[in-house]
């Protein structure tokens, strides 16, 4: 079985990586419907309807958290199971695990494979592919784990030793990898809006999942080189390279932006953190602000938040995490990118200059294709789902922009969606998940048009 998918992949690889990423999210959001379709998936012990059950594998898979019902009473043990299965491998990526499949069999990587994986993670080198692959799964077990350790000090004591460890080991994967699907209740995380463990543990897995493995490893190496060195730590921040750098500032500039934006809006409102102690507000608009940004976790009703702050979050949910990681948006650095090209070209500058280097024009139009389709997709979902239903328009695009995104956040929209809104919005996560310009490529033509014709300068007025 695997020799035959791997010849497969050998033979269709180098005609288009795009779409062999397409495809295979797709085959395991297909294997999943299936299962969870299954009575032993169900808590009831009956099959499950193939559109609930197809919603629910795309969520997983797209790690985004939009539900249709309820996980922790309407999936069984092995239901839950499979959920987790497939929020897994949405995180770490198929691709991933096929290959380290591939690696665990003792069969070497080919060539093709190393191409594979270079695209899925839209690296800049072929060198060192299986060392990176070997560090990204090492990585994340070691995260999630020691997550789910710190959960069990909460959850063991409230749930019981069985459920409490499982709840520990489903949050630690879902919040890792940013699902926010979580087997504790219908509220969510509300229950633990004041409880500081939960709050920090579930918001640091968040994080370092958003924050891409790129600037994981380069973090590692510069602290190992500065405690090698026995430099001062101050010396870490400058060992580290240019991208990790901005990851990082945008990272806590979002997180403290989106903290006081939330603070200041929301401090008044008794629906959500008015009835709050200042340190539980504080807390809760921190957590709030974090979420917004692809986690899918809630420790406030998204229902009763106020018109400005879904305003806020939709912008926060678009931008997503950093590139190379679990996270869901357009990505932190282009939507940065974008914006101070547009400052360079106001202030009259002929190059976009960041930290002192140089912004490739390949670059600005990468990260301009990136916004622009991705708009493109969100307003194509939202009109969609208006003509197919009569929702609330604000609550509509709370629930377009959270699945496009793959944030998983819902103004109590989700379960009342009827078919084609449903169809709709799983459409909007898988979207989401391969990213817009996968899904623009994978409609394109699989040869690119040469560029050696120069043609002449159109003169066209714009503005």
């Amino acid at each position: 079985m695997l020799s035959s998918i791997t010849a497969f992949f050998e033979r269709h690889i180098r005609l288009n990586s795009t779409r062999i990423i397409l495809f295979s999210f797709f085959l395991v959001i297909l294997a999943g419907t299936l299962l969870l379709m299954l009575p032993v998936s169900g808590a009831s012990g009956e099959g499950t309807d193939i559109l609930t059950a197809l919603f629910t594998a795309t969520t997983s898979t797209c790690v985004t958290g939009l539900v249709v019902v309820d996980t922790f009473s309407h999936w069984s043990l092995f239901g839950q199971f499979i959920i987790l299965l497939l929020i897994q491998a949405g995180g770490l990526g198929v691709i991933t695990i096929y290959s380290v499949g591939i690696l665990l069999l003792h069969r070497r990587s080919s060539f093709s494979m190393n191409i594979l994986i270079h695209d899925y993670f839209n690296l800049d080198s072929l060198s060192g592919i299986i060392s990176f692959l070997k560090k990204v799964v090492v990585g994340t077990l070691i995260v999630e784990g020691t997550g789910a350790i710190f959960y069990a000090f909460v959850f063991v004591p409230k749930f019981g030793l069985g459920k409490g460890l499982w709840t520990s080991l489903f949050t630690a994967v879902s919040a890792f990898c940013n699902a926010g699907i979580d087997t504790i209740g219908i509220d969510s995380l509300c229950a633990f809006h004041g409880n500081v463990l939960v709050n920090l543990v579930t918001t640091a897995l968040v994080v370092l999942g958003g924050l891409g493995y790129v600037v994981w490893f380069d973090v590692v190496n510069a602290v190992k080189k500065t405690w090698s060195s026995k430099s001062g730590l101050s010396t870490v921040w400058n060992r580290l390279g240019e991208h990790s750098k901005l990851v990082i500032t945008l990272t806590v500039f979002l997180l403290l932006s989106g903290t006081i934006g939330i603070f200041l809006i929301e401090r008044n409102n008794p629906l959500t953190i008015g009835n709050f102690s200042l340190p539980d507000k504080l807390l809760a608009s921190l957590f709030q602000s974090m979420t917004f940004r692809t986690a899918g976790f809630a420790t406030i009703p998204q229902q009763h938040l106020k018109p400005l702050s879904c305003l806020l979050g939709m912008l926060f949910m678009f931008i997503g995490g950093s590139p190379i990681g679990t996270a869901g948006g357009v990505k932190t650095v282009t939507f940065f990118i974008l914006l101070i090209n547009v400052a360079s070209y106001i202030q009259g500058k002929e190059e976009t200059i960041l930290r002192g280097h140089r912004i490739s024009h390949k670059m600005i139009s990468k990260a301009t294709a990136i916004i622009t389709v991705s708009l493109l997709f969100n307003i194509l979902f939202l009109a969609i789902l208006l003509a197919t239903g009569h929702y609330p328009i604000l609550d509509a695009c709370y629930e377009v922009f959270s699945a496009t995104g793959t944030v998983g956040l819902s103004r109590a929209l989700t379960p009342v969606l009827n078919s084609a809104g449903k169809i709709t919005i799983i459409m909007a996560m898988f979207v989401g998940r391969v990213g817009p310009i996968s899904m623009a490529l994978f409609f394109s033509v699989m040869h690119k048009s040469s560029n050696n014709i120069h043609f002449a300068e159109g003169r066209f007025y714009i503005g």
